[in-house]
């Protein structure tokens, strides 16, 4: 991708104006984006075939409507153990040279790469007219997701969150139990992931002084992409330990984010926040060199969002708890089980609560006083053939671009209060800056490396 230096950084921020995320505009404008021409078979592509890539290129493979067509990873040797998968595929190590070569021999792409390069190959892909299956987080930086949702809308093309809990009939229920309004109107909800045996995703750093040797067949500088380079070291960067480096990654809040706030995010009809304000665990608050390159281990994000006809108030704070955070004891006390759950969401209404266990079965509480409501009968659905069925020609899918991407963009928000802890940041949505803070708005977007810089945004 060429440098456009063109473009200046107050043009840019212009133009994405225009893309207000919460005005009618864009929802209105979202239908555009499910018209898929009836085919037999979709042509797919997938970007990144290990860990969770490998789960996504089995998923779409048990599709009987797809043919999967060309692979690519930077890693050879996870490339090869895919291949083995999909005889026949044609096989990559670099994406653009994927979409170059594959241009009119695709129809779709997943992108299952780390956080960083989400924003640069799906972009690049809408620019070449081919629908889109994202991982969570959409980007990086709240930026890219402004950039890139509009970007979909506008190129027509389908796009899927890979939100996967938010087609199983756990997170449906939730949502239709929401919009109902069982428990009242909704007065404060309370987001958590304190998932046990994660130690190794919550680096404390430093990264090391000096690199190692890069493995056989691993292409370190496509790995790296639009971040700064840095030298190749184990353990702690690839496959899977990138999550921890703010370079890389956007910390636990920003990655399982969009999974714990999607069903709360859709239930109530939620639109940009107007502030938001991070706790931080103090040890990384005090450490000038991991607060310049890890994530911490723990965050309490609070974001103040508008009500509306489902909320008890004119303002719903929504809060968000991992690490060594968690809920207010009250609000644990309020489920009957032996243990809270270590990821959910729980929404205190008017009449009564609603508790979303992540990946499990809603409960409205208290259960004395629900017993005889009866659950919605909906039938299971798999998120990813849900996105093979629209670009089929099928129903909308049910994590698009268009609902995701304010969301995505409000859960970053948080990553960027994270980096000015126990300061409260309003957020002016439509001209993308804190009114009462300037110097945060630098965490928006990032400067990418050169040689991988996005025409139109750079």
């Amino acid at each position: 991708m060429k440098n456009d230096h063109s473009t200046s950084r107050r043009k840019f921020l212009r133009t994405a104006a225009t893309a207000a995320i919460g005005v009618p505009f864009i929802l209105e404008s979202a239908s555009k984006a499910f018209a898929a021409l009836p085919k037999e078979k979709l042509r797919h592509a997938c970007i990144g075939v290990g860990g969770m890539g490998g789960h996504d290129l089995q998923n779409f493979k048990s599709h009987p409507n797809v043919e999967i067509v060309a692979l690519c990873d930077v890693d050879e040797n996870i490339l090869q153990k895919a291949a083995e998968l999909v005889p026949g595929a044609r096989l990559y190590t670099d994406w653009r040279e994927l979409l170059k070569k594959e241009k009119n021999k695709i129809d779709s792409v997943n992108v299952t790469v780390p956080d960083h390069n989400h924003f640069i190959i799906a972009m690049s892909a809408i620019k070449a007219g081919k629908h889109v299956y994202c991982q969570k987080p959409m980007c990086h930086d709240v930026a890219e997701v402004r950039v890139l949702t509009q970007a979909a809308i506008k190129a027509g093309v389908i796009t899927q969150l890979g939100t996967q809990i938010a087609s199983s009939i756990g997170d449906r229920t939730g949502v239709q139990w929401i919009k109902e309004g069982i428990i009242g109107k909704v007065k404060h909800a309370y987001l958590c992931s304190n998932r046990s045996g994660i130690a190794g995703y919550r680096l404390e750093g430093p990264r090391p002084v000096q690199g190692q040797e890069v493995p056989s067949g691993l292409h370190w500088d496509n790995w790296i992409g639009t971040a700064p380079m840095r030298p190749y070291a184990p353990s702690i960067y690839h496959p899977a330990i990138w999550r921890a480096w703010q370079d890389f990654g956007t910390g636990w809040s920003g990655d399982i984010g969009c999974h714990i706030f999607d069903a709360v995010w859709k239930g109530l009809g939620m639109t940009s926040p107007i502030s938001v304000v991070a706790e931080v665990q103090k040890s990384w608050k005090d450490s000038p060199d991991r607060r310049a390159d890890t994530w911490p281990q723990g965050n309490h994000i609070t974001w103040m969002f508008p009500g509306n006809d489902r909320t008890a108030s004119k303002t719903l704070p929504v809060e968000w708890f991992d690490g060594e955070f968690y809920p207010p004891e009250e609000v644990r006390a309020l489920y009957p089980g032996e243990k809270y759950p270590e990821e959910a969401a729980m929404l205190i209404g008017t009449e009564g609560a609603l508790l979303i266990p992540h990946g499990g079965t809603p409960v409205l509480l208290p259960e004395s006083k629900f017993k005889d409501h009866k659950r919605p009968d909906l039938e299971e659905r798999n998120h990813y053939h849900h996105f093979v069925d629209a670009c089929l020609g099928g129903p909308k899918t049910e994590s698009h671009f268009a609902q995701t991407g304010p969301m995505t963009e409000a859960i970053l928000l948080g990553t960027v209060a994270i980096r000015v802890p126990d300061t409260v940041l309003e957020w002016d949505a439509v001209n993308m800056k804190f009114p009462n803070y300037p110097d945060a708005e630098k965490y928006l977007r990032r400067t990418y490396r050169k040689g991988w810089q996005v025409d139109g945004f750079s």
